[in-house]
């Protein structure tokens, strides 16, 4: 298959991308500063861009972007919605522009989080953006054309970042990025949809 990972260069992309390789796969790696492809998920115009250069792929992953910390106190609606521009309508402009460019049977595999399903202090926005992702996969999954597959990966925090994070949110349990890779790989490669695959450690 013809592969696009959209933030290979990242902690999940760094390992995702060399496991589709050595599975005999043709990788693209899409990034907003690094990369074979240049792409911005806050700008539609580069998302379009993106699809005319890569042409009719098998696949996309995003493992791009992530939600900032927030404090609710002081969280505004606008903040709010400049929070959700890249992890929530960056992954959707992926899907809702590329089911008119991937190839026939193309899967798109989107990137949620744990927020969706447990509340944790500083991260309402990561709640919402994750929770929102889950009901459009749910949506997209029974609408896409062309026998095109969706699902999502929703990690809790990830092991190579715990010592980042670990002081914000204490007492969570991570997860591997071998396991992540492992969720990755089955949703590319699988032929299930309408899935969000639970990866919380």
């Amino acid at each position: 298959m013809r592969i696009v990972v959209v933030g290979g260069a990242g902690t999940i992309g760094r390992k995702l991308v060399p496991a589709l390789r050595s599975r005999g796969h043709e990788v693209v790696v899409a990034g907003r500063a690094s990369g074979d492809v240049r792409v911005d998920l806050t700008a539609h115009d580069t998302v379009e861009a993106l699809y005319r250069e890569v042409g009719a792929v098998d696949a996309i992953v995003g493992v791009a972007a992530h939600g900032a910390l927030d404090e609710f106190g002081t969280l505004t609606a606008n903040s709010l919605a400049d929070n959700m521009k890249a992890k929530f309508f960056g992954q959707v402009d992926l899907v809702l522009t590329g089911q008119h460019h991937c190839a026939d049977g193309a899967s798109f595999t989107l990137t949620s989080g744990i927020f969706a399903d447990e509340a944790w202090p500083h991260v309402t926005g990561g709640g919402v953006i994750s929770g929102a992702l889950h009901s459009f996969i749910l949506s997209a999954a029974i609408e896409l054309p062309r026998r095109m597959r969706i699902n999502a990966v929703s990690p809790t925090m990830i092991d190579d970042s715990k010592d980042a994070f670990a002081s914000s949110f204490p007492g969570m349990r991570p997860v591997s990025v071998d396991e992540l890779v492992t969720h990755y790989l089955h949703c590319v490669e699988g032929d299930e949809t309408g899935q969000i695959v639970r990866a919380y450690g």
